[in-house]
C-alpha cells in the first residue's frame, strides 16, 4: 500500500461510515436527517450573510418586566 493509498483510505473513512449508517436508516430517519441538514445549512448561510456568528440573542435581550 502506497503512502497515497493510506491517505485516501484515511480521508474517506468518515464517508464510508456515513454511507453504512445511511443504509440502515428508515425512511423517516432519513427525512429527519435531511431536515436537520437543511436547517443547519440555512443557519450557516444566515450567520455568514448577516454576521451573527457568536451572537446570543437570548443572553443579550432584556429580562421581562414584571
Amino acid at each position: 500500500m502506497s503512502f497515497l493509498d493510506r491517505i485516501r483510505s484515511w480521508w474517506s473513512k468518515d464517508e464510508i461510515e456515513r454511507t453504512d449508517e445511511e443504509t440502515r436508516m428508515t425512511p423517516e430517519e432519513r427525512e429527519a436527517a435531511e431536515e436537520d441538514y437543511q436547517g443547519r445549512k440555512d443557519d450557516l448561510h444566515v450567520d455568514e450573510r448577516f454576521g451573527t456568528t457568536g451572537v446570543d440573542f437570548e443572553r443579550d435581550s432584556e429580562p421581562p418586566h414584571p
